[in-house]
C-alpha cells in the first residue's frame, strides 16, 4: 500500500518509518513494503531505490521493522516499474497543442461535416473546429490513441515501440530491477517482491493485449520473456540465499486480457526460473478505468477491474471476502502439477483468523496477506495470536482509504479516524483532521475493561 508519506524525491522521511514501526507492532509475518520505483526518475512522494542515496534511509526502515516487531517480523520491498502518463487535457488545449494533426484528420473532419473544403483548409482552423465539436465526431475523426490522450489523458503504452526508450525496455529493465533488489539487500530487506501486476510495466508485457512484434509480445511465450529475464538477472545479482518472489495477476479482468490460463502458465514459468514466492493479485487497469476530471490522471482501480482488484461491501452480493482465492488455488494446482513447491500467497478481502485457516487448511494456498485489514487494525496479526480476536477492529471495505491514495494524500483509515478529536496528541496529516497512525492497542487495559464486564 502507498501511504503518500516518501518526499517528493522518494526518501523514507520520519512519516514513513511510524507507518511501518506501527504495522511491525503487531509482528505479522512479513511486511512488504509499499511499491517503490527503481528509476532514478521524479515521481512525486512515492518511495525509490534507484541510486545508492536511497539506501541509508531505507536501511533506517528495515531497522525500525526489526525493533519495533522484536526481531519477529520480515521485510521485503516491492519493486515498480511504470511508464508516463498525462493529466486529462482541456480539449482546446489538447487541439492547439497535442494532436499530431495529419491529412487523414481533415479528410475524416471533412466527411464527418459533408464539406470538402476542410481536407484543405489551414491547420490553425482544423484545430479551432475540432475544439468547438462534441465527442461523436472526435470519435470518428480521431484514432484510438488520440482519443485516449483527449478524453483519458495521454498514456504510454510498452507496445510504442516507435518511441527508442519503449522500444529499448527489454534491454533495460532487468538490469534496473536487479540494481534495486541489490540495493534492498545491502539496506537489510530480507527479500523483494517483484511487481508485475496491475497497471504497471511489466503487467503490460504479460497482457494478452501486448502484441510488440520484436519478440517480447504477441505468444504467450514471447510475453513472458522480459518477466524472465527480470527474474534471472535479479537472481544473478541477489544470489540463491535470499528472497525473490513476484506479485502477478490472476486475471486482468479486462476486454482482450490474460486470464487464468495465461497466469497459470506464467506461474509455471516463474516458479521453473527461480522464484521463492507466487503472490496473486487480480485486475486494477488503465484500460477499463473511469474517465478522470480535466486536469487529473486516470486511476487504475476506478472501473471494473479496479474493484475485482479492491472489492468493496457494495461490489455485489457475494462481497469483497476472498474473491482471489480461486485464482490463487488454480495457479497453486498447476505449479505442484508441474512438481515445484514454491509457495503462493492469497490475497484480497481476507479479514478474518476462520477465513484465512480455511484458504490454509483447504490446500488453496500456502500464505495469507492482508492489506486494507492490516491498515485497520495493525495489531490484528497479534491480536489473534493471543486468542484476543473479540477485539480485532475489521475493515468495513468502503475503501476510504483507496479514495485518499486517489487523490495522493496520506492514506489513513476511517475505523481510527473517527477516534480523532482535536487536541489529540497523534500526529495528524496535512489537512489537520485525520491521525498518521493507527491508535495504539494497550492488551492489559482491554483485559481489565472485559473483566470488568
Amino acid at each position: 500500500m502507498v501511504p503518500w508519506r516518501a518526499t517528493d524525491e522518494g526518501f523514507v522521511t520520519p512519516e514513513i518509518l511510524s507507518w511501518y514501526g506501527r504495522f511491525a507492532e503487531g509482528r505479522p509475518g512479513v511486511i512488504v513494503v509499499e511499491a517503490t520505483g527503481i528509476r532514478d526518475v521524479e515521481s512525486g512522494p512515492l518511495l525509490r531505490i534507484g541510486h545508492d542515496r536511497f539506501i541509508p534511509g531505507l536501511r533506517r526502515l528495515a531497522d525500525t521493522v526489526r525493533a519495533r516487531s522484536g526481531g519477529e517480523t520480515r521485510l521485503m520491498i516491492q519493486v515498480i516499474d511504470f511508464l508516463k502518463i498525462h493529466r486529462r487535457p482541456e480539449p482546446t488545449r489538447y487541439f492547439a497543442r497535442y494532436l499530431d494533426l495529419t491529412p487523414r484528420h481533415k479528410d475524416a473532419l471533412a466527411e464527418c461535416l459533408s464539406d470538402g473544403a476542410w481536407r484543405t483548409a489551414a491547420d490553425r482552423d482544423v484545430r479551432s473546429k475540432l475544439a468547438e465539436l462534441d465527442e461523436g465526431v472526435w470519435a470518428a475523426v480521431l484514432d484510438e490513441r488520440d482519443l485516449e490522450a483527449l478524453l483519458m489523458g495521454h498514456r504510454e503504452h510498452v507496445t510504442d515501440i516507435h518511441l527508442p526508450h519503449i522500444a529499448e525496455l527489454p534491454q533495460v529493465l532487468p538490469g534496473l530491477f536487479a540494481d534495486g533488489a541489490a540495493r534492498a539487500r545491502r539496506a537489510g530487506f530480507d527479500g523483494v517482491e517483484l511487481h508485475f501486476a496491475h497497471a504497471y510495466t511489466m503487467a503490460s508485457f504479460l497482457s494478452r493485449r501486448n502484441d510488440r512484434g520484436d519478440g517480447y509480445g504477441g505468444s504467450l511465450e514471447n510475453r513472458a520473456r522480459l518477466p524472465l529475464d527480470v527474474i534471472r538477472s535479479v537472481r544473478r545479482r541477489v544470489g540463491d540465499d535470499w528472497c525473490v518472489g513476484t506479485r502477478f495477476l490472476g486475471d486482468e479482468v479486462i476486454d482482450g486480457g490474460s486470464g487464468i490460463d495465461d497466469a497459470c502458465a506464467f506461474a509455471k514459468a516463474f516458479a521453473r526460473a527461480g522464484v521463492d514466492f507466487l503472490s496473486v493479485s487480480k485486475g486494477g487497469k488503465f484500460e477499463d478505468a473511469r474517465q478522470p476530471r480535466i486536469g487529473a490522471a486516470a486511476y487504475p482501480y476506478t472501473g471494473p477491474s479496479g474493484l475485482e482488484c479492491m472489492p468493496t461491501v457494495r461490489i455485489d452480493a457475494p462481497g469483497p471476502f476472498g474473491r482471489n482465492v480461486p485464482l490463487a488455488a488454480a495457479i497453486r494446482r498447476t505449479v505442484r502439477a508441474d512438481g515445484q513447491r514454491v509457495p503462493v500467497v492469497a490475497s484480497g478481502g481476507l479479514c478474518s483468523f476462520s477465513q484465512m485457516e480455511d484458504v490454509l487448511a483447504s490446500g488453496f494456498a500456502d500464505v495469507v496477506a492482508a492489506a486494507r485489514q492490516s491498515l485497520a487494525d495493525p495489531d490484528w496479526w497479534e491480536k489473534i495470536r493471543t486468542g484476543r480476536g473479540a477485539e480485532v477492529r475489521r475493515c468495513v471495505y468502503t475503501n476510504y482509504c483507496e479514495g485518499l491514495d486517489q487523490r495522493h494524500k496520506e492514506v489513513t483509515c476511517q475505523l481510527w479516524d473517527k477516534e480523532f478529536t482535536s487536541g489529540d496528541d497523534a500526529a495528524v496529516a496535512a489537512d489537520g483532521r485525520r491521525r498518521l497512525v493507527a491508535p495504539a492497542w494497550n492488551p492489559e487495559a482491554s483485559s481489565s475493561d472485559e473483566t470488568a464486564r
